[in-house]
């Protein structure tokens, strides 16, 4: 609802931003910290952003979803445009030799979207999401191996588990897919998981750039 997501919203300089920033700074990591409702200057709509944070602590790249969640499946509705404003911009960001391609939840759809970014050289997509637990099952993996598969990158995948109101529950199933498609690590669905121990889950992989050079040779496709 729009008021929720306007008193939850924040600016770029924010508290998420800036424990995120710590985190990475701290622990000398690559962090994407997203989505997250940021509130926009002149605007009476929010952005769903996404950014990706250095092992400094600065911010390397700032990533607006553009493709909003304009639907009506049974059992639910969401317009997702009415309260939130589409970002204008893909962005592929360097972080360190990897090329990283941005992307937020219901962009997953759109496969345009990642092929430019790999085109532009992306070597890793990025998809924080929360996927409802009736679109989930049927489409959240095959979606996420497909763009895997067709662009010849790494898929990290960090996925909402639980739900956030009585009707509202997240698919979860954090994933980290290779360029051949193969799921190296999953988390659990929200089924699996007790929403009342309010425990997150770390999904883990090595991503062997080597690996990505050997599918892309023998199937050339981009």
């Amino acid at each position: 609802p729009g008021p929720v997501l306007a008193a939850a919203a924040e600016p770029l300089d924010g508290p998420t931003l800036e424990w995120a920033s710590t985190q990475a700074a701290d622990a000398g990591i690559w962090l994407v910290a997203g989505s997250f409702v940021e509130r926009r200057a002149g605007s009476e709509r929010t952005a769903n952003t996404s950014c990706l944070i250095g092992p400094d602590g600065a911010v390397v790249a700032t990533y607006r979803k553009v493709h909003l969640f304009d639907c009506d499946v049974p059992g639910a509705e969401f317009h997702e445009s009415s309260v939130v404003e589409p970002g204008d911009d893909l962005v592929l960001a360097d972080a360190g030799p990897v090329g990283v391609g941005m992307s937020v939840c219901y962009d997953l759809r759109f496969p345009e979207l990642y092929r430019i970014l790999a085109l532009r050289g992306a070597s890793v997509l990025v998809v924080p999401a929360c996927f409802t637990a009736r679109t989930g099952p049927p489409h959240w993996e095959v979606l996420l191996r497909a763009r895997a598969i067709e662009n010849q990158c790494f898929v990290v995948a960090a996925a909402q588990q639980g739900s956030s109101a009585p009707k509202l529950r997240w698919h979860g199933e954090s994933m980290i897919i290779d360029p051949w498609g193969t799921v190296l690590a999953r988390g659990p669905v929200s089924d699996a998981v007790d929403d009342s121990s309010r425990h997150g889950t770390v999904v883990v992989a090595d991503l062997d750039l080597g690996r990505l050079a050997e599918v892309r040779a023998q199937l050339p496709s981009l």
